[in-house]
Formats: structure tokens, sequence, C-alpha cells
């Protein structure tokens, strides 16, 4: 998921001149074999916070239900907040990220969470946690996360070569599966053990951890940025004519976009259908949601040899078709004897997603020159993490009016029908990367930020 997924997940390493030189001095310096010191700094640093992630994606709903006794509505406002920031402040973040150093953006950002996480588990040993609490801690987190994942996604082509692109979306996307894998289950674990609370502690200090590794980054090329004396909102439309009018980025974004909508309906009423409606314990929650990390890591073990054997564009569609099959079959989680049947289907769709963040995002670096490299990411994040907030939104109303049953039943459907947006366009006969941004197919009609085409 940027998934929720990732999450996570652009690049023209060329862009006007200093492109090639930084690719000919990172191979000179490390092989074309390996990936240099920089990129392993920054894969500990994006794994150590990504696991506390996973917890907290266990523990800060379970708080809420838990200790303050949410409904529906309340957990989905959790979910809602924490991705709103996207919504709001994601296409001009996407700006400054071009405009300021990469790497400092992201320790400013991991120190603020670290702050905001920590408070949970001090009010609520004071006796004073609230609702409005988690509330802020979700949104302002979320405000930390946009600057953070864009400056991630944009920091990555400035320490790998074009040719490694591929091999490190890989390995981070399989870092990510084994975090869900880990952490969620774990998160499970220590919510029963330690309460959920506490288990949120575990997340403020990988956030930490996370900022101080970074701080051992050195020697990353400069990138070439926004000019900072143009209009935001004017660099904002140039990245949104880039992002939106390519026609194989446009397909990627709205296949991302419908993806991670589904997820969320699913991901956001599943603590409410497992512990209030199945009553089964947060541990069992835990393990289902693990399943996500062995699909995810599954999937980005394999897209790489998939790609090279079938083709990238047509490993992407043939894979979104099987996930939409496996997710009319997401619905049965709420019947209990049904439950194994529902994780398959689980495991099916995380495969598909992990695959997809390791080829699709790889795609997305490598038609985009470097000085619009943020801006890309943000317009991305902007419609993935949005899909986010509005699915959170429309699950916690719907569960209150209609029950979780009618969330799943629209997360299936959405799953059954959004593999046709790039089985419908042109990445669907796409090879293999281009070598070069001004290589890649151009831009088919340019879209304006209010939708209208000209």
């Amino acid at each position: 998921m940027d998934s929720a997924q990732s999450k996570f997940l652009v690049t023209g390493l060329g862009g006007n001149h200093g492109g090639r030189v930084r690719n000919d001095q990172i191979t000179a310096t490390t092989g074309s074999a390996g990936l240099p010191r920089n990129f392993r700094l920054l894969f500990a640093a994006v794994g150590g916070s990504d696991l506390g992630t996973q917890v907290t994606f266990i523990a800060l709903p379970l708080t809420a239900v838990l200790v303050l006794h949410a409904g529906p509505a309340q957990v989905g406002a959790i979910g809602a907040l924490s991705a709103v920031a996207f919504l709001v402040i994601g296409l001009p973040a996407g700006v400054w990220v071009d405009r300021l150093p990469r790497r400092a953006v992201m320790i400013i950002a991991d120190l603020v969470r670290a702050v905001l996480f920590a408070s949970i588990p001090v009010a609520w040993l004071l006796g004073v946690l609230t609702m409005p609490q988690l509330y802020a801690v979700a949104l302002f987190s979320g405000v930390a996360t946009v600057f953070s994942e864009v400056a991630a996604q944009s920091l990555l082509p400035a320490v790998v070569s074009r040719a490694q692109l591929v091999r490190a979306n890989a390995r981070l996307t399989g870092m990510r599966g084994v975090n869900q894998l880990v952490g969620r289950s774990v998160g499970g674990f220590l919510v029963s053990a330690l309460t959920a609370p506490i288990t949120i502690a575990v997340d403020a200090i990988s956030y930490a951890c996370s900022a101080v590794v970074l701080g051992r980054i050195r020697g990353v090329p400069p990138t070439a940025t926004a000019r900072r004396s143009s209009r935001v909102w004017a660099d904002v439309r140039e990245g949104l004519r880039h992002a939106l009018g390519h026609r194989l980025l446009r397909p990627l974004a709205l296949d991302g976009a419908l993806t991670n909508f589904a997820m969320t309906l699913t991901l956001t009423v599943l603590p409410v259908v497992f512990v209030e409606e199945l009553r089964l314990s947060e541990w069992v929650l835990g393990l289902f949601l693990a399943i996500g990390g062995c699909g995810a890591l599954v999937g980005a073990a394999g897209a790489r040899a998939l790609g090279e054997r079938f083709g990238h564009g047509r490993t992407l569609w043939m894979t979104g078709a099987a996930s939409g099959c496996a997710g009319c079959f997401v619905p049965l989680v709420a019947v209990g004897s049904w439950l194994w049947l529902a994780a398959v289907a689980w495991l099916l769709i995380t495969v598909k997603i992990g695959i997809g963040n390791v080829l699709a995002v790889s795609l997305r670096q490598s038609a985009t020159p470097d000085h619009l490299m943020g801006r890309m990411n943000a317009t991305f994040r902007f419609l993935l993490t949005g899909a986010l907030a509005v699915a959170s939104a429309l699950a916690g109303v719907l569960g209150e009016l209609a029950g979780t049953g009618a969330v799943l039943s629209i997360s299936a459907a959405t799953f059954a029908v959004g593999w046709l947006v790039v089985f419908l366009s042109p990445v669907r006969s796409l090879r293999e990367l281009s070598e070069d941004p001004a290589s890649a197919p151009t831009h088919d009609r340019v879209i304006t930020p209010c939708g209208g085409t000209r």
C-alpha cells in the first residue's frame, strides 16, 4: 500500500546535465553488481522506521478500540486523518522537496514523528489519553510523512545508478514485506502483552533511530532543483502535467489509487471485524495482516524475474487481473469458518502489490527527469494516499450505517475492475524500462489541475 502501500516508490537521473555524470561516478565507485554504501544506509533508515510503523498500524487503532472504546467511525477517522495531509499539502510538498536537501527533510520528519508517537504512551500512563489526542497525532504525523515519503522516493535515484533502480526498489519492497510480516505479527503480540499504548513507543524509538542513520549519509551529488524564484503553484502544475499527462504514468497513478482505495476499505474495518464481531484475539488480527507481508515479500522477490520473462507491462496487468479475482473472496473474512479462504485471497492481492511496488515504481523513476522528481512523487502520493483518506472515511461512515459487510463488498468490487486501467493503456505492451527520460513516451495530452483536458 504504498501502499498502503508505500505504499511504498522515479527517475530521470538525467535532468539537465549532472545525471549521467552521477551515474558514471556511482558505477565507478561501487561496480555494476553492488549497491553503494549510501543506499545501504537509506535502506537501514527506511527499514527501521517502517518496522515501527507496521507495529503502530496495529497498535494505534487498537488503542482507540481497547483503551478508549472507539467505534468504526472513530477508527475510520484515525485512518482518514493519517492520510488527509497528502490531500491538503501533498502537491506543494513536492515543490519544497525539489527545492530543499532531501536527506535533511527526512531527518526532520523522523524527529517530529518520534515526538508525536512518544506522546501517546506518556499520556496513557498519566491517565489523560483522549481520542482528540489520537486524532492530532494521526494528523500531524501524516504531515511529516508527506515530506518524508516524497523525499525518500526522490532521494533513491541519487544514491543508485539507473541500471540499479529495479534491484534497489526490489530490496526496499522486500524489506517492507518482511516488516509487514514481522511488524504486524509482533504488533499483535505486543498489544496483548504490553497494552497498545506502550507498543506505540516502539514506533517512536524507530523514528529516532532512523534519523540517526540518515545523518550518516554523505556525498550525495546535488540534484537539479526547481527555481526558488518561481511560484509554488506554477511548479505544482508542471508536476501535474508530467505525472497525469504522461501516457505511461497516468494509468499507473489511477491503478495505484484504486488499489489503495480497495485495500484501505478492508483494512479500516478489520480491527472491528476481528475483535468486536468475531471475538478473536488481537494476535489473530496481527497474523492475518502479516500474511500481507508474506505476499508483498514474495511479489518483490519475483518482480524482477517476471518483468524480464514476460515484460514489465504484461506482468503488471496479469498480476492485477489475478488479484482482482482474489479480491472477490475478501468479504469472507467476516464469516469465521471461511477466514482461511479470505487469508489466501489477501495473500494473492499483496503479491500483486509487491510486484507493482517494484516494477511500477521503477517505471515512474525511469520516466521522470531529476528536476521533476519530487513533484512527480508528490502527485502520485497525493492520489494514492488521498485514496486512503477517502476510503478510511467512507469505511467508517458506511460501517456505522450499513455494517462492515457492505464495506468489504465495495472493496471486492473495486479489486475486480481496477486492473482494467493498466490493461487498457499503453503500459500493457511495455517490455522494459526506458534508458533515458528523453526517450520515454511523451505526453499525449495535458491535464489541468481541475481535471479538464486541453
